[in-house]
């Protein structure tokens, strides 16, 4: 790895200097030959598993903890951090650079008392959401690897360390705006400094004045609102948004208990300690926007109120046409200019599904196999009620109208509607063969079907099926 120094020789006053503490015993649980392509590695090696568990010192790394503060459920934290992720700095990749990251990497000033470390099943499902969901085409921050130790650590019970190389584009949050902000001194010249770093290295095209600060808020509303509707669309719920875990590029960040929907239903919680739904999925939208807002107020002192608002206003047109976009192609309907009756369409499914209580992903998946000639299908032999459904269907019909080819529709549908996704049970499963026989077969075998989920994998056919009921909608805590 080669690095670049940006953020650590840039912004003093952001982070503290910290070195991670070295995991005994290291070695490779998983590898991402993909994630590895973007910093120029090929195959792992001795050398490198040593780097990345903390017990030689990659040559070229500064090792850096931030800073940064967040509003969590609601109510804002003045001081928060990374309390378990250590950063090397920017790694120089062939067409962007990344951040380099070892969560789990041991004790920060940030940490509050805790130990600094990621237990290995946080570690692998962090490992496994990072890949599964840039396969699936939703901006995400990556995961090159996953490192086993035998270095015991306590939760509820004792448990085994490990370490998640988080890759990123960049690691600034929303809360490092906040921490500015509503710091003591409140200092505007510091905030603008962040302001202009975060323009330098992540939208160079715009201009470090008050018209590019107004264009690169819009830009973040904007990712923001892309970045949810791609959650809504594929059905994945966060667990925990609060805004020290919103990344500035409109990425997928900081994978706590996080779940797809299995049997779909709209107000899941997968989050054991969201008491009150609050990160619920068909909460997202409105989370996406109260933490924009969150952000808007941070920025008051150089962004003007009235370009604020007026990016605010953005987000709703932004988040419905991109999740109309993605929800048409995953359906097979054209783009035509009639979201209302479309929106209703795609909300009246849904709602077949909750009340048939039907797997989301595997029912989307049989918009591969539907024939617009003919109501009979698999899809409609899994619901129970079948007169509400061909109710539905029947104006489905007349809105894709007149299929020419219909084996090539049916081939785009399955290219718009994933046959595999990282269901919590999978990778529990993987886990506790990890923890009882140090056995990575099923970890290897999830990582081969989430690498490509749009694909049959015949031999594996069996990661694709509903869950188990033991195994239906696992609700997780943020040790997860």
């Amino acid at each position: 790895m080669h690095f670049k120094q940006d953020f650590f020789e840039q912004l003093e006053g952001f982070y503290s200097q910290v070195y991670p503490t070295p995991l005994s015993q290291p070695h490779w649980l998983g590898w991402s030959d993909s994630a590895a392509k973007l910093i120029g590695l090929a195959q792992p090696n001795a050398e490198l598993l040593m780097q990345l568990s903390g017990n030689i010192a990659a040559p070229g790394a500064r090792y850096y903890a931030q800073v940064y503060s967040g509003h969590q459920f609601g109510g804002y934290t003045p001081r928060l951090g990374d309390g378990r992720a250590i950063i090397l700095g920017e790694a120089i990749g062939p067409d962007t650079n990344w951040d380099v990251a070892l969560k789990g990497g041991g004790p920060t000033p940030y940490s509050r008392q805790g130990d600094g470390r990621a237990v290995m099943r946080s570690a692998v499902r962090e490992f496994l959401i990072s890949e599964a969901l840039a396969s699936l085409h939703v901006p995400t921050t990556r995961a090159l690897a996953v490192i086993g130790s035998d270095l015991p650590v306590w939760r509820e019970t004792q448990e085994t360390a490990a370490i998640t190389v988080r890759l990123a584009k960049s690691h600034i949050r929303f809360g490092h705006f906040e921490f500015v902000c509503h710091s003591e001194s409140g200092d505007k010249a510091k905030l603008t400094q962040l302001v202009n770093f975060t323009l330098a290295q992540h939208f160079p095209h715009l201009s470090q004045d008050t018209a590019g600060y107004k264009q690169w808020f819009t830009e973040v509303v904007a990712r923001t609102a892309k970045l949810i509707a791609h959650w809504q669309a594929v059905g994945f719920a966060h667990g925990v948004l609060n805004t020290d875990n919103m990344s500035i590029l409109g990425d997928s960040f900081d994978f706590g208990p996080f779940s797809f929907l299995d049997t779909f239903q709209e107000g899941f919680v997968c989050n054991h300690s969201d008491h009150h739904g609050r990160y619920a999925f068909d909460q997202q939208p409105g989370i996406g926007l109260w933490n924009l807002q969150r952000l808007a107020q941070a920025l008051t002192p150089v962004i003007g109120s009235d370009d604020l608002i007026d990016a605010l206003n953005t987000y709703q047109h932004e988040l419905v046409s991109h999740y109309l976009k993605l929800m048409r192609n995953k359906l097979g309907l054209s783009a035509e200019d009639n979201n209302e009756s479309d929106l209703q369409l795609i909300g009246q499914f849904t709602q077949l599904l909750e009340a048939n209580q039907l797997d989301y992903t595997l029912s989307m998946r049989k918009f591969g196999q539907l024939d617009m000639t003919s109501k009979s299908s698999l899809l409609r032999d899994d619901m129970k009620d079948t007169k509400a459904y061909d109710e539905w269907f029947s104006l489905y019909q007349q809105r894709v109208g007149h299929v020419a080819d219909i084996e090539a529709w049916q081939l785009t549908r399955n290219q718009a509607n994933p046959k595999f996704i990282l269901r919590n049970y999978l990778a529990q499963e993987a886990i506790i063969d990890i923890e009882q026989d140090a056995d990575t077969r099923k970890l290897q075998q999830l990582q081969q079907v989430l690498a490509s989920p749009f694909d049959e994998h015949s031999d594996l056919e069996h990661l694709a099926q509903r869950p188990p009921e033991w195994g239906q909608g696992l609700i997780l805590s943020c040790s997860s």
